[in-house]
C-alpha cells in the first residue's frame, strides 16, 4: 500500500546542456543559503560522484545521488524522505540537459533529471548560457515549457551574459515568453573551480575549498535574486510503497574494511547508510598511507577514485599489499573500478610508466591510450560473491578511462548496457577476490 510524503520545499537546477552553469550555481547558491542560516540538504540526478562531494562542503551536509534508471523507486523514494527530513529547504543538481537520458526505460525513468522533477514536484530553474546569443535564448527556453507534464520551468539565471544592454535583450524576450528572469551571471573565470579529466576534481583536493566555495556564494548573492529563488521553491511530495519504512539493505559483510582517502573515495552515501542501519560496521583505513585493514575485519571494499594519480605511492605501499595479500587467503576483498585496478597485477599511468598494484588478480590496465567507457549497467552476477548470489541483477554505472591489457581470470558478470546489449564482462575473480569497473547503485 502507497503512502504520500511531503519533501521540504525545493528546487532544481538545471540546464539545456551540460558546460552550461548548473555546478557553479549550485554550489554558490548552497553556500549562500547556508549563510543565512538555512538547514539545505543537496541531491544530485544521476551516477555522478564527484559533484556530490562539493555539494557536501558547501552545504555541511551529505549529499545524495537520486538515479531513475538504476535505482528502484522505493529506495529513491526511501533516500529522498530520510536525507532532507529536517531540512529547510532541497537544492537538486540535474544532469547533462534537464530531459536527457538513455533510450530504454529502467526502474521509474530513462535517467533524465526531469524523472526526478516530475515525480517530486520540485520546479525548476533552468540555466541558459546566453554567450553568443540574446533574444533567441527566449525561444530554447519557450521549448522547455510543457515538454513534460508534471515538470515546472519556475524560473531562468542567465550565464555568462555581457553587457548590461545584452541582458536586458535576453530578459525582456524571456519575460515575454512567461519565463522569469531571477539573476544574470557575468563572465568571470576567477570564480570557477579547477577542471581534471573526470570532471571536477574532488572535494578534499582542491586547496583552499572553503574560500573558494565562499567566492561563489558572494558570487550568485551578487548576481541572483536568492530571495526570489526561495519563494518560487515549493514542498515536494512522493508517493511509495515503502509506507516508511527503511528499504531493505543488505551489506555484503558484518565489518567492512573501506580504504578512504585521495586514492579511494567513490563510495555512494545512500549504500553506506543503508549498510550501517542493516547492522553493518564500517572501518575506514587509508592505503596511501601504508595502513593495513582491520585485520577483525570479514570484508574489506577498495571503492572507486583515482589510483592513477597515486599509483607509485601505492606500489611502494608494502604493508599494505602485504596485508592485503594476507587478508584475501581467507576472507573476501572486492575491489570497484579504481579499486579493481588496484587489485591487479599492474597499472600503467599516463606517461607509460608501468606500477606494480597488490597482484591478487591478474588484470593489467593502462591510462597511456585512454579510452573513455560510460554508461547504465545491468549486470547478473555468474558467481556467488559480496555483491550478491549467482543470477542476482546489479544496476548501476561505469565511468572510466582505462584500457584493459590483459584479464585472464574467471568473469563475475553477464554485462548489458542500458539498450540490452551484451558487453565484455567488465569484472573478474580469482579466489577470495572479486572486482569490477562497474560501480553499484541498487538491485
Amino acid at each position: 500500500m502507497s503512502e504520500t510524503v511531503t519533501l521540504p520545499r525545493g528546487l532544481m537546477i538545471a540546464a539545456p546542456r551540460s558546460g552550461s552553469g548548473k555546478t557553479t550555481v549550485t554550489l554558490g547558491l548552497l553556500r549562500a543559503l547556508v549563510r543565512r542560516g538555512l538547514k539545505v540538504q543537496p541531491f544530485k540526478c544521476g551516477p555522478d560522484y564527484i559533484d556530490p562531494a562539493f555539494h557536501a562542503v558547501a552545504a555541511a551536509r551529505p549529499s545524495y545521488n537520486v538515479d531513475s534508471w538504476a535505482m528502484s523507486w522505493d529506495r529513491a523514494a526511501d533516500v529522498l524522505s530520510r536525507s532532507a527530513s529536517g531540512a529547510d529547504v532541497v537544492v537538486c543538481e540535474a544532469l547533462m540537459g534537464l530531459f536527457d537520458g538513455v533510450s530504454k526505460a529502467g526502474a521509474w525513468g530513462n535517467g533524465a533529471s526531469a524523472d526526478l522533477a516530475a515525480k517530486t514536484g520540485w520546479p525548476v530553474i533552468l540555466v541558459l548560457d546566453v554567450s553568443g546569443q540574446s533574444q533567441t535564448a527566449a525561444a530554447a527556453a519557450r521549448g522547455f515549457q510543457g515538454f513534460r507534464e508534471g515538470v515546472t520551468i519556475a524560473g531562468v539565471i542567465l550565464n555568462r551574459a555581457g553587457s548590461p544592454r545584452h541582458v536586458r535583450f535576453a530578459s525582456e524576450a524571456l519575460e515575454a515568453a512567461g519565463l522569469p528572469v531571477i539573476g544574470a551571471l557575468p563572465r568571470e573565470k576567477t570564480v570557477v573551480l579547477p577542471e581534471r579529466h573526470l570532471g571536477l576534481v574532488q572535494a578534499e583536493e582542491t586547496a583552499e575549498i572553503n574560500s573558494r566555495l565562499d567566492a561563489l556564494a558572494d558570487f550568485i548573492e551578487a548576481h541572483v535574486d536568492v530571495d526570489r529563488l526561495l519563494e518560487l521553491a515549493t514542498p515536494g511530495a512522493l508517493n511509495s510503497a515503502y509506507a516508511g519504512n527503511r528499504v531493505h539493505a543488505v551489506p555484503p559483510a558484518q565489518r567492512i574494511a573501506l580504504a578512504r582517502d585521495a586514492a579511494f573515495s567513490f563510495v555512494y552515501p545512500h549504500l553506506l547508510e543503508g549498510w550501517r542501519a542493516a547492522g553493518a560496521e564500517i572501518i575506514p583505513f587509508s592505503p596511501l598511507g601504508d595502513e593495513a585493514p582491520d585485520p577483525a575485519a570479514d570484508l574489506v571494499w577498495l571503492p572507486g577514485g583515482y589510483p592513477e594519480l597515486h599509483a607509485g605511492a601505492l606500489a611502494n605501499a608494502r604493508r599494505f599489499k602485504s596485508s592485503m595479500t594476507e587478508f584475501a587467503r581467507s576472507r573476501p576483498v572486492h575491489g570497484e573500478c579504481g579499486g579493481y585496478m588496484a587489485l591487479g597485477a599492474g597499472l600503467v599511468d599516463a606517461t607509460g610508466h608501468s606500477h606494480e598494484m597488490i597482484g591478487l588478480l591478474a588484470l593489467e590496465t593502462s591510462f597511456a591510450a585512454r579510452k573513455m567507457n560510460l554508461g547504465y549497467r545491468r549486470a547478473e552476477l555468474v558467481a556467488d560473491c559480496p555483491l550478491g548470489v549467482v543470477g542476482e541483477i546489479l544496476m548501476g554505472h561505469e565511468f572510466h578511462y582505462a584500457s584493459v591489457l590483459s584479464s585472464p581470470d574467471a568473469p563475475l558478470f553477464k554485462m548489458q548496457n542500458s539498450d540490452g546489449e551484451t558487453l565484455p564482462a567488465g569484472g573478474s575473480r580469482r579466489g577470495h577476490v572479486t572486482g569490477t569497473f562497474f560501480h553499484f547503485i541498487d538491485k
